[in-house]
């Protein structure tokens, strides 16, 4: 593993955006957004269904490399191996709007699961999107069904033939629905293994220790992870594919048969580069793959593709993906050669095999017609007055008992955690009185301030801003639903208490934490609970409380404090939990209606 770069580890920060400006400038049918770090595809036609993606940077040429007619509609790039955030997300579904509805394809990975998540609430609570959706991309094999039932499996390259059939489908005209079950088919029909010989090196970080030169691992990820297997001595290529194409064919493995591979299925294949191995060197790895699937599995692919599809910087190492398209097209009632024809259809996309180009004749969308169209959506929204000075208040209120907790908070997760939560907190509530001090409640419209809010939520960062950016945002669409239908009154606590409790059935969907996982969702679904059940505040507030001072007693089974030894020993409250607790309880205290 070289860690030799031509960009100093001061200026590592800035491979991003200026690689992204080099391919941007290089191909005029695609648009950037330089701040936001999102690639769209100028000639997005917005009748069609958006599939858009997007994650880590440091897997070029995934995900910016796929943009164009017939494959994505726009991507977000985080940092290297890094979410991107939520903030950036919305910002690509603003430059490639449907009107048919937007498939997030992402990793399956807690950060991308997470940002992904805050930023379909949020495009649903901004009127955004009528339809939108999430389809995780879980082809990994090498962890098991038993270790993986919680979270899913991880995303490997194999969402390649996921990427490249359902674009080609939404250029078709294929409705969200369609698209859809046809993206679920494809993913649940494809697996991925993959190999490495080291670690990749990112630059401006220190060094990871090599791995020995005698030990090559099996299943290694796209993140620097360990891998699931070390094997020492290094066995030969044809053993090391061997090992490979049973974890990923062998129906009899009970942890592993995730796909059953028929005679005379049509399969395809991938063998991706991880960014390290000369194309000489993958090709001759790709060719024993192709020979031992023939021999000994009795599969020959009817569509291969090998090269740099998805890598992890200059990571020595491989990935070998099947995708059975015969069991994906009997899944979504589709013809198998209508698959295969979408897999081989043309794109614009620039890292794609055998592209072409738009003419010059097509209309051009331009940012600034994106974002006129934007904002004339939240005009759009409807209005729900409360007292503005309650209003004000109660937010105070609520902020005001956040900061005063923060050097408990702060304290609890030095031991518990990263330390951070506290501050986080802190931070967040200063935000939010600060938009305050501007006037941010001087309206009165409950949704105009939610929507100044999650601007804070937005810059708060950590698993704890995306659980409250997912939230506020679904509380925002639920609200907004309760307004137009006007089947309760926005004067009672019944028309909250409803939102809340659709927001939670939200938030759920995107994150695996519940009741004696020790997070904030110890404190957050009780409390919605009861307030859904009586729709009483004071009352919901009593139980948050409780369920704050439970969490002492609790194992955590979420989050950093999973790794952390002394904790175990130590009857802390949760940091997260118990700052739900002092923001809700603040805000029963500025409504003047808190039992205290």
């Amino acid at each position: 593993m070289s860690n030799k770069h031509y960009f100093p580890s001061t200026s590592a920060n800035s491979l991003v955006p200026r690689a992204l400006r080099a391919l941007v400038s290089a191909n005029s049918h695609l648009t950037l957004d330089i701040a936001e770090r999102v690639v769209s595809n100028a000639f997005h036609d917005d009748s069609k269904v958006s599939v858009i993606s997007g994650g880590g940077s440091g897997h070029e040429p995934a995900w910016s490399g796929y943009v164009g007619d017939g494959l994505l509609s726009a991507v977000a790039c985080g940092d290297i191996f890094a979410s991107p955030s939520a903030k950036q997300i919305l910002a690509a579904i603003r430059m490639a709007p449907s009107k048919k509805g937007v498939i997030l394809l992402i990793t399956n990975y807690t950060g991308d699961r997470l940002h992904f998540g805050l930023a379909a609430e949020r495009a649903k609570a901004e009127g955004l999107v009528e339809n939108i959706a999430i389809l995780h991309a879980t082809d990994d094999v090498s962890i098991g069904r038993g270790k993986s039932s919680h979270m899913g499996r991880r995303g490997l390259p194999g969402h390649v033939f996921t990427m490249k059939i359902i674009g080609a489908a939404a250029a078709e005209g294929y409705s969200f629905e369609q698209c859809l079950a046809l993206g679920q088919a494809i993913n649940d029909q494809t697996v991925t293994i993959a190999s490495a010989l080291d670690h990749c090196h990112v630059p401006g970080r220190a060094q990871q220790s090599s791995l020995s030169d005698d030990v090559v691992v099996i299943g290694a990820g796209i993140h620097n992870e360990p891998g699931q297997l070390h094997i020492s001595p290094a066995p030969s290529v044809e053993e090391l594919i061997e090992s490979c194409l049973k974890l990923l064919c062998d129906e009899s493995d009970a942890e592993r048969g995730f796909v059953k591979f028929e005679r005379n299925d049509e399969i395809g294949l991938l063998v991706n580069n991880y960014g390290g191995l000369s194309v000489l060197e993958l090709n001759a790895l790709a060719d024993e793959v192709q020979t031992q699937l023939s021999s000994q599995w009795n599969i020959k692919p009817c569509r291969t593709l090998f090269g740099a599809f998805e890598t992890s910087l200059n990571a020595p190492g491989f990935s070998i993906s099947l995708c059975n398209l015969t069991a994906a097209a009997r899944q979504s009632n589709e013809p198998v050669a209508t698959l295969i024809r979408q897999f081989d259809s043309a794109t614009t996309a620039v890292s794609w095999p055998n592209t072409n180009r738009p003419s010059s004749s097509q209309r051009r969308i331009t940012l600034e017609h994106l974002n006129a169209t934007a904002n004339a959506h939240i005009g759009s929204c409807p209005s729900i007055q409360f007292d503005p000075l309650l209003l004000e208040t109660a937010i105070r209120a609520s902020c005001e008992r956040a900061i005063a907790a923060e050097p408990r908070l702060t304290q609890w997760d030095m031991v518990m955690g990263d330390g951070d939560c506290g501050e986080a907190v802190q931070g967040l509530a200063e935000s939010i009185l600060q938009r305050v001090n501007k006037g941010c409640t001087k309206s009165g419209d409950v949704l105009e301030v939610i929507r100044s809010i999650l601007q804070s939520v937005d810059d708060m960062g950590g698993t704890l801003g995306a659980i409250f950016g997912v939230l506020l945002s679904a509380f925002l669409t639920a609200l907004r639903r309760n307004a137009s239908e006007g089947k309760i009154s926005p004067d009672s606590a019944a028309f909250y208490a409803t939102a809340l409790g659709s927001a939670v059935t939200s938030l759920k969907s995107h994150t695996g934490a519940r009741i004696g996982d020790r997070t904030v969702m110890d404190v957050l679904l009780p409390f919605e609970e009861e307030f859904s059940r009586t729709n009483d505040l004071i009352s919901a507030v009593k139980v948050a409380a409780e369920k704050a001072e439970v969490t002492r007693y609790l194992k955590a089974k979420f989050g950093r404090a999973t790794y952390v030894g002394e904790a175990s020993s130590q009857e802390l409250p949760d940091p997260g939990a118990w700052a739900f607790y002092e923001i809700v309880a603040g805000l029963a205290d500025g409504l003047g209606i808190s039992s205290n």
